[in-house]
């Protein structure tokens, strides 16, 4: 064990762990690491670890920062270091470890000599990473929040319900979402929200709470849905709680027009190619972010007929995983190709569907004309593929 992952190692044990910086890529000289994962690749400029709290058990987040992009991936304490071991070695020549009690950085010549330096803590540990203790949550357990109360996640005196708590985890962790593209949002006026498919609304009630309550904003926010009756129970519900700048209207996402500009435009368990046209209409209204956790993936699912993949295509729930991977990956290469810088992260499972990618895309300042992504146009060639219903849709309207 190198001394970066021993220190790595023992700041967790001692709780005082707040992130570890691998930079400086190791450019051509053999990129492969002992995990055998193909995330840190060549565009990979550096990797951020931290320490998160994912149903009540910790794990560390790798974020794989790329020119244009990010993308996380989780791992257990014995794999976060043996993954910082391999990446050290053979992929970054810089490390830089900071923790409450001292920063550690270590960085690698070409020659396979290693230098290493300790100095002074030069940041201050949030409380959201402390391990073993309450965690931080933008709605916090034990103070009373009215929507929360209305939907029976928590008591007229702020806590808990117990058996509600994997809502209360997952709302906030939605919010958290969010509070990450904030910047993103316009510095005044309202903040314009389409939310696709709203159903129940909890996650949009959330929304308007956090942007509205929380920081203060006036909002315009509009949850759409097919149901009629869902749609007045949800408006009710917000003239109950005086949700100022939030209704609820009925009807399909294909024929909605927004009068104003769209900040952020949510799809939370649109199925199979409903993703796709509510990501097209997105890109359509130029939403500067989008959030999408798709459903059901049957439309590439149905059209792969390639041999090579017969192993896969023979065991349905591999197929299945198989098509989710492809169709989410062409989704954000193609809004990518819209000039978003697009992120597939982790989500916790919604209620309505058990899937937990999150597609998250914000768009780029220096955005340029749509072209389909030469990798879009690979992997159809590859896998025998017809363009799929984002490609076509984008392609229709540009």
């Amino acid at each position: 064990m190198n001394q970066l992952t021993a220190h790595f190692s023992a700041s967790v044990e001692t709780d005082s762990l707040i992130q570890l910086v691998l930079s400086q890529p190791v450019r051509g000289e053999g990129q492969s690491h002992t995990s055998g994962q193909d995330t840190a690749t060549d565009s990979v400029e550096k990797i951020v670890v931290r320490p998160v709290d994912l149903k009540s058990e910790r794990s560390f987040q790798f974020t794989f920062c790329e020119a244009r992009r990010e993308t996380h991936r989780n791992y257990s304490l014995d794999d976060a270091a043996e993954e910082i071991e391999s990446l050290i070695t053979s992929r970054f020549r810089r490390g830089h470890l900071f923790t409450a009690e001292f920063d550690f950085t270590v960085k690698v010549k070409a020659s396979g000599k290693v230098r290493a330096h300790q100095f002074p803590p030069s940041k201050q540990k949030a409380a959201s990473a402390e391990h073993n203790r309450q965690k931080h949550y933008l709605i916090a357990d034990g103070t009373p929040c009215a929507f929360l109360e209305e939907i029976g996640v928590m008591t007229a005196d702020g806590n808990v319900r117990k058996q509600k708590f994997d809502k209360f985890r997952q709302i906030n962790r939605y919010l958290e979402f969010v509070e990450d593209v904030y910047e993103s949002f316009p510095k005044t006026g309202p903040i314009r929200v389409v939310d696709f498919g709203c159903g129940k609304s909890y996650l949009t009630f959330a929304l308007h709470h956090l942007l509205n309550r929380i920081h203060g904003r006036k909002v315009d926010i509009v949850g759409l849905d097919l149901k009629t009756e869902v749609v007045e129970h949800c408006n009710e519900i917000a003239r109950k709680l005086n949700c100022d700048g939030l209704r609820f209207e009925s009807g399909d996402m294909a024929g909605y027009s927004p009068l104003e500009s769209v900040d952020l435009s949510v799809s939370l368990h649109a199925c199979d190619t409903a993703t796709d046209v509510a990501l097209a209409r997105a890109v359509e209204w130029d939403a500067k972010v989008i959030f999408a956790v798709p459903c059901c993936h049957h439309e590439v699912a149905s059209k792969l007929k390639t041999d090579f993949l017969s192993p896969i295509m023979r065991r349905g729930i591999l197929k299945e995983r198989f098509a989710e991977m492809l169709t989410d990956s062409l989704r954000a290469e193609l809004l990518e190709g819209c000039g978003y810088r697009t992120q597939v992260l982790e989500f916790i499972s919604l209620e309505h569907t058990p899937k937990n990618i999150l597609i998250r895309a914000i768009r780029d300042s220096a955005a340029k004309p749509f072209a389909i992504p030469d990798s879009v146009k690979t992997v159809r060639e590859t896998f025998g593929l017809e363009p799929c219903e984002l490609e076509s849709l984008l392609t229709r309207e540009k």
